[in-house]
């Protein structure tokens, strides 16, 4: 069957009760690439994060800064490491549900922290979101009093904040790490 079949579908979760799924297209995902049905995980990845912003979703993060589950995720993962015992735990969650179509053993491609050699999970953390139109107003203000070389960039520079839709303002990062 095709896509447009399951347009304004939806699914029980997996592993949270009385949590339902809505079923949404995306363009990153293909059948070149599986199955062409994929889990979003908005929190865990930009092309999720989009996909969910597009459908007004919430970005819930289920796992905190350790690697853990967090109470979001169910007393049955709650404080398990996601990638270690929480993810036995997830598939007899599946199993026990006769959600588990198949399990195997699989490498996968995880970024490494370049100083521990230990995978990285990428995560929503908490930011500062501020007002776009008065940040825009400000920045525009304040960009108008620099002398700028040549002055045809001034405009560019303008339009640029202009066009602008997300502000964050955000220190996740010590400054000399890579």
């Amino acid at each position: 069957f095709s896509g447009a079949d399951l347009a304004d579908g939806s699914c029980a979760h997996p592993t949270i009760p009385g949590r339902v799924s809505p079923l949404l297209p995306a363009n990153h995902m293909t059948m070149t690439k599986g199955t062409g049905l994929v889990h979003t995980a908005p929190a865990h990845g930009m092309e999720d994060y989009s996909v969910a912003s597009h459908h007004q979703l919430p970005t819930d993060c289920l796992v905190d800064e350790s690697g853990y589950f967090t109470e979001a995720a169910g007393p049955e993962l709650k404080n398990k490491n996601v990638l270690e015992e929480g993810n036995e735990a997830v598939i007899k969650m599946l199993q026990a549900g006769g959600s588990l179509l198949k399990e195997e053993k699989y490498v996968h491609s995880y970024p490494y922290d370049w100083r521990t050699k230990k995978p990285i999970i990428i995560r929503a953390s908490k930011q500062w979101f501020v007002n776009t139109a008065n940040v825009k107003a400000a920045a525009q203000d304040v960009l108008k009093k620099v002398k700028v070389i040549p002055t045809s960039a001034l405009n560019r520079m303008l339009e640029m904040l202009d066009r602008r839709t997300f502000w964050c303002i955000s220190r996740q990062r010590c400054w000399g790490v890579p």
